[in-house]
């Protein structure tokens, strides 16, 4: 990630704080592997060395591992306890903590570039899908799902209500995930050929407004931007919020929380 020292550190204490528990609560993460995964079958089996950056606990590095068997395994992550839980899982992998703007890596090594739920957290993404493309031979195929700009539209919509309501100018807690165009503006002059970009919905139930809350907390989803408020405001605005997802959104299953899902692959020209 390109970011101030700070939020870089925000980010590496965010999800290696939560590393141990990231699995209990990362049900939608877990979906968007099996999706990708999927997706790389058709290209399989990779033959040289591949890469999982934004390890986390090495569920998708592990999920590759029957579409390389015979190749080195490299995992990578920004946050050494997700690296370290990443490497409990996967003993036999090669791993790093690099983050995914200026990966420690020689160029042209890798038959595949892969990474999962990871890239909206990146402030400059172009430069980030850029030194994915150095590490990449040609040939390579660079394969990744991201989180865009209408996840969780239900929880930031009811907090940009509350905040009205209260008579707030504070900015919102929520941070700012890619849209389908920026991601493929940051694909372009790239020297990727056959770029396959599109956008899926998955959708999660919880019980109420608290439990979402608990559950993005367990997986160190904050907001680590440099100019966000501390935390997300008042009691009074915090009922608000939860009145107002639960009146607006709720049903039989609870209530919604959407995750719209940007998928991409690229093949790295010659």
């Amino acid at each position: 990630m390109t970011a101030s020292p700070a939020v870089r550190s925000r980010v590496q204490r965010h999800f290696s704080s939560h590393a141990q528990e990231y699995e209990r609560y990362a049900v939608v993460q877990a979906r968007v592997i099996e999706r990708l995964v999927g997706l790389l079958h058709e290209r399989a089996p990779f033959r040289g060395p591949v890469l999982d950056i934004g390890c986390g606990t090495g569920l998708l590095a592990a999920a590759l591992r029957p579409l390389c068997p015979q190749s080195t395994l490299v995992i990578s992550d920004l946050a050494h306890g997700m690296t370290s839980q990443a490497r409990l899982r996967l003993p036999e992998a090669l791993a790093l903590d690099a983050d995914g703007c200026a990966l420690p890596l020689a160029a042209e090594c890798f038959s595949l570039v892969c990474s999962a739920s990871v890239y909206q957290w990146v402030d400059d993404l172009e430069k980030a899908f850029a030194d994915a493309a150095r590490v990449l031979m040609p040939g390579g195929v660079f394969a990744f799902a991201l989180f865009g700009e209408e996840t969780l539209f239900e929880l930031k919509n009811s907090h940009y209500f509350a905040l009205s309501q209260a008579g707030s100018e504070r900015a919102s807690h929520f941070q700012t995930f890619p849209s389908l165009k920026a991601v493929s503006d940051a694909m372009e002059g790239k020297n990727f050929a056959s770029i396959n970009l599109f956008e899926e919905h998955e959708v999660e139930y919880h019980r109420d407004v608290a439990r979402l809350l608990r559950s993005l907390k367990g997986i160190g989803a904050q907001n680590a931007s440099a100019d966000r408020p501390n935390g997300l405001a008042s009691r009074q605005v915090m009922q608000c919020m939860t009145e107002h997802y639960t009146r607006r959104h709720g049903g039989p299953q609870g209530i919604p929380a959407t995750y719209h899902v940007i998928y991409g692959c690229g093949v790295k020209g010659g």
